[in-house]
């Protein structure tokens, strides 16, 4: 790649909001460098292109609200006077930090199972060293007004993970994001990278301020990572869209604590989307802050988790970290309740399936593959890969 993607890539995340579908699909349809010109009203786009872009949309579930280039192009033109993508790229160097783009060695290459909705680029503050994949990496998430216990856990989970040789991925925020941060740079080891914090605004400010000490401590230690460039506020719906990435990055989200309609929620929305494992760890009935995690706990989409060792199964592939007094494969698939003899006669032995898949040859609800998976994945009897499920080498 060039150096004019590079800029075209700093400029097209100044004039898109994080996923934006129809300004991805262009950047895909076009290449960077035209997709800003023609953003920008410098070069117009022909029928082809149009058609194009409503084929990605479409194939990627974002039709739904397509219009037409002309549309977008109105909604991207108030901000044109203010791309100053040279800018930007100076504001990172000043900073010690970069901008980094797909075609990078330092790019996580597990954000490509987000599709259409992968980042244009990310905006880096940090160890210069590639991310670890998803295998070694695990989000840790949840309230920001965190109980005691949940501070507690979370500090436990994130220290024994660390330990262990895992990378913890957050949001930065004050609660249970900062308190995953805070033991995991006290229990990395030499040479890894212990944390991963994903920005909502801008990394030229460390947000919320009064987090600034510790994520000025994974910058100096780990990476401190958004899509949007130096100077952007932290909107709403930017911290929304940033989830995505939280959950792309990891190969297990755990929620530590939530309430019902937790930010943390959307996050782990985003992981079963993707083929991620869920955990959840289970709270009093009479705490408010656990009442979002006995709700995914409820509804199928998460696996109870109460120790890293539990967390560090679900991320195993294969079941390979499954302590040694596991029965063997024929005994457990005797123990298998009909639903998940059914699943997993249901899942390919080569290819990946994605959930919707699944309950249509299954003839189970969504809610019963989710949970269901999880449990075949922890047996080992069933791995995800790139957003899909399939059987692991070990199920016959």
């Amino acid at each position: 790649m060039t150096e004019t993607e590079r800029t075209a890539r700093a400029a097209l995340s100044r004039l898109f909001e994080p996923q934006d579908a129809a300004g991805l699909a262009l950047v895909q349809s076009a290449g960077a460098p035209d997709a800003l010109r023609i953003a920008t009203g410098q070069q117009a786009a022909g029928p082809e292109l149009e058609r194009e872009m409503s084929r990605l949309l479409e194939e990627n579930g974002s039709g739904g609200g397509w219009t037409g280039l002309g549309t977008a192009l109105k909604r991207w033109a108030p901000r044109v006077p203010d791309l100053a993508p040279e800018r930007d790229l100076a504001t990172m160097q000043r900073l010690g930090g970069r901008m980094i783009i797909p075609s990078d060695e330092l790019w996580p290459h597990q954000l490509a199972d987000l599709g259409l909705q992968e980042p244009l680029c990310l905006w880096w503050r940090g160890v210069e060293q590639p991310l670890p994949g998803a295998a070694k990496s695990i989000a840790l998430v949840g309230s920001r007004d965190s109980t005691s216990y949940g501070s507690s856990v979370t500090g436990d989970l994130a220290y024994s993970l660390a330990q262990r040789g895992f990378t913890i991925v957050s949001g930065g925020a004050y609660g249970i994001d900062a308190h995953a941060h805070r033991a995991a740079l006290a229990g990395g080891s030499s040479g890894g990278m212990p944390t991963i914090a994903v920005m909502a605004g801008g990394v030229d400010r460390f947000y919320p301020a009064g987090n600034e000490d510790l994520l000025r401590a994974v910058a100096n230690q780990g990476a401190v990572l958004a899509e949007v460039p130096p100077g952007s506020a932290p909107t709403r719906y930017r911290f929304l869209q940033r989830n995505r990435l939280i959950a792309a990055l990891a190969s297990v989200t755990v929620v530590v604590e939530a309430r019902w309609r937790s930010g943390a929620l959307n996050t782990a929305h985003h992981a079963e989307t993707l083929g991620r494992a869920v955990g959840a760890v289970p709270g009093s009935v009479h705490s408010a802050n656990s009442a979002g995690c006995h709700r995914l706990l409820r509804e199928g989409g998460a696996v109870c988790v109460t120790d890293a060792g539990e967390v560090a199964e679900l991320a195993a592939p294969s079941g390979e970290s499954l302590t040694e007094e596991k029965e063997s494969r024929v005994e457990v698939q005797d123990g298998l309740t009909l639903e998940d003899l059914i699943l997993l006669d249901a899942l390919p032995l080569r290819t990946t399936s994605t959930v919707d898949k699944l309950t249509a040859v299954a003839g189970l609800s969504a809610d019963s593959v989710r949970a269901g998976l999880g449990r075949l994945g922890l047996l080992g009897l069933a791995q995800s890969h790139r957003g899909g499920w399939k059987r692991s080498g070990t199920s016959g």
